[in-house]
């Protein structure tokens, strides 16, 4: 997929090592308590290899690549994806040298586009950590509804963590 600054692609492995440095930044990863901090390089091998074949698995995972420079800046992408009522969960991420521009915003409309007419989604889920006020002000400029607060949504390092429900249907984009 292509947006106006951006080339969206499969994640593969020429990706391992930009993988590897954004899911091991403390930054980046701030608010992702679903999983911990990548330690070493085959923490991203075996998370391009998960995102393989997305056809096949029922799942997709993007890289954001930046026009002028062809450099990958950040990821997005759909889990859990129920194929009997259409519902997938959409998740994103980005280097925080750019945060703040507008790029996961248009790399979101190409992904929830691509959702709704490629996937046969009907509703997209999204979680939100509750101290995350910029991806909750980003679900929101696209037309998000948030539907409340998901108790102990993660168990993470010890403690359970609240998220945002938010979701977008179809009928609404």
């Amino acid at each position: 997929m292509e947006t106006e600054r951006l080339n969206l692609r499969n994640v593969g492995k020429e990706d391992i090592d930009f993988i590897f440095q954004l899911f091991s930044s403390e930054k980046v990863c701030e608010f992702l308590y679903d999983e911990e901090m990548f330690v070493n390089r085959n923490d991203a091998v075996d998370f391009v290899e998960w995102n393989a074949e997305p056809e096949e698995k029922g799942w997709n995972r993007w890289v954001l690549v930046a026009k002028d420079s062809s450099r990958p800046i950040g990821t997005c992408g759909y889990d859990s994806w129920d194929k009997t009522n259409n519902i997938a969960e959409i998740g994103y991420d980005l280097w925080h040298e750019y945060w703040g521009r507008g790029y996961m915003k248009e790399a979101l409309v190409s992904a929830i586009e691509s959702g709704f007419s490629n996937m046969g989604l009907n509703r997209i889920n999204a979680f939100i950590a509750l101290e995350n006020v910029n991806s909750i002000k980003l679900l929101k400029n696209l037309g998000f509804k948030q539907e409340g607060i998901y108790r102990d949504k993660h168990l993470f390092r010890g403690k359970y963590y609240d998220h945002y429900a938010f979701s977008l249907l179809k009928r609404e984009w």
